[in-house]
């Protein structure tokens, strides 16, 4: 699937445009991982562009999100890898493990987005351009602050050899890198 394609379907079911932001970032933080492990960026954006796609007709129950996702792409030229990783993303809804590289980047990376997203938003100028590494990870310690955003599955980057610093310091630069498209 090309990534207007992509980008349309993820507009057809997400209707909710900071969850589209959120989308957006998933995909630039997993293409920013795809090039550090040597991966095809084009896959592994298009799981993080389209990871949430059943946010909103499930609404995020966690027994059916993800799932759903699943079920729609089968209808779609995507590759059996990648469902499985958005199906992953959410282990409650599957009652497994994520095992995989690329379920575990899309999970550590698509929640790492909400806390370096908070962290910005603490700023006064609320851009990412005034957010540093070491303020992440100082806010993962801060368990009160970005209380939903859940701090073991950014650790997941631990499993896949990315310390939680670098882990950090490559999501950022890569949600920087679409700032403009994320009112940040």
């Amino acid at each position: 699937m090309n990534r207007d394609i992509a980008v349309k379907l993820l507009r057809r079911h997400v209707k909710n445009q900071n969850m589209i932001k959120h989308s957006l970032a998933s995909e630039a933080v997993m293409r920013a991982l795809a090039e550090k492990f040597g991966e095809d960026k084009m896959r592994w954006g298009t799981a993080g562009l389209l990871h949430d796609l059943d946010v909103e007709m499930t609404d995020a129950d966690p027994r059916r999100h993800g799932l759903e996702t699943a079920a729609l792409l089968k209808d779609h030229d995507i590759d059996q890898e990648i469902i499985d990783a958005i199906e992953m993303h959410n282990e409650e809804a599957t009652g497994k493990k994520r095992e995989t590289l690329m379920q575990h980047a899309l999970a550590a990376g698509e929640t790492i987005t909400g806390l370096i997203t908070a962290t910005a938003l603490v700023y006064p100028d609320k851009k990412l351009s005034s957010v540093k590494t070491k303020s992440i990870t100082k806010r993962m310690k801060e368990k009160a602050f970005a209380a939903s955003v859940n701090r073991d599955t950014i650790r997941e980057c631990e499993k896949i050899d990315i310390p939680l610093k670098e882990f950090a310091e490559i999501s950022l630069n890569a949600m920087r890198g679409i700032s403009e498209k994320l009112g940040l």
